[in-house]
């Protein structure tokens, strides 16, 4: 499938990881009173509950016809993994920091792009990617007191949302974004809604927390309907710097709502990786006019 719109996908992409920085301070908030696998539950539930209230009537039983099931189950699984490792992440990383050791993982897509996509890197592309890495050692180095743990868990995360980004590009020309959109909600339903038995009780919410857990939703399901349809615009390549917008976010939000400013280094580790974003978006932009 040729992509002939990419202003329009990066546009979509970058409404798409505003939506997950908020999905993610949402998160972070929630660990301090709630179990890993009812954040998720919620997070996929109302997804779920949304797109059957909304979508059905209008597209019925062609939401859940696929052409590839095993891509379109793999891909909601990916999805669903990250989901639960980084979960784990964040209850032991601050936002910033954990947005910023994730970006592995679109540095990891622009290397697959070419073997597993076709689609041309570059030397000077190549060398943005590896500066970007270096960005993300900075981050994660000794001095900046991060838990070991919470850092393996997110890199971990980093891998299944690389895998989760190049599954979505394979099967866009195949499958319909609210297709693919519906097999998440319901992976993810089914998956953490089996945990609930071993993980309940739990401290009932209240109406801000209740509140915070119907935003996961609407923000998780969102996010990704844009994300998905992105990819039908733009070729992955491109997309993926884009992500780093989120560091930003992340960034703003983690001190908005959690009073917490990366140190210097840090800051300077995700400026190197917004900085290698940025060249390599440049690059593709040049090759593509």
């Amino acid at each position: 499938m040729s992509a002939s719109h990419p202003l329009r996908g990066i546009a979509l992409f970058a409404c798409a990881v505003f939506l997950f920085a908020c999905l993610d301070t949402s998160t972070k908030y929630l660990t301090k009173s709630y179990s890993v696998p009812v954040i998720a539950f919620a997070r996929y539930f109302v997804h779920l509950l949304l797109m059957l209230a909304i979508l059905v009537p209008r597209h019925g039983l062609s939401m859940v016809r696929t052409r590839r099931p095993g891509l379109v189950i793999l891909r909601a699984m990916s999805l669903v993994l990250m989901t639960l490792l980084m979960l784990q992440g964040l209850k032991r990383l601050p936002l910033a920091e954990t947005t910023a050791i994730s970006f592995v993982a679109p540095l990891l897509v622009v290397l697959s792009a070419r073997p597993l996509l076709g689609e041309r890197i570059g030397r000077l592309r190549l060398l943005a990617v590896l500066s970007g890495f270096g960005g993300v050692l900075l981050v994660v180095r000794p001095g900046a007191h991060l838990d070991p743990t919470g850092v393996v868990l997110v890199l971990a995360a980093a891998l299944c949302w690389a895998a989760y980004q190049l599954l979505s590009r394979a099967l866009a020309g195949s499958e319909s974004t609210i297709t693919l959109l519906f097999y998440v909600a319901l992976a993810g339903t089914v998956c953490f809604g089996s945990s609930l038995p071993w993980v309940l009780p739990e401290p009932l919410p209240g109406w801000r927390e209740g509140s915070v857990m119907l935003s996961l939703g609407v923000s998780g399901g969102l996010g990704h309907y844009l994300f998905t349809h992105a990819y039908r615009d733009a070729p992955a390549s491109l997309l993926a710097p884009f992500s780093y917008l989120q560091l930003l976010w992340a960034g703003l939000l983690g001190w908005l709502v959690f009073d917490r400013i990366p140190d210097h280094l840090t800051l300077l580790g995700m400026g190197i990786i917004a900085a290698a974003g940025v060249v390599v978006a440049i690059q593709q932009g040049r090759r593509a006019s």
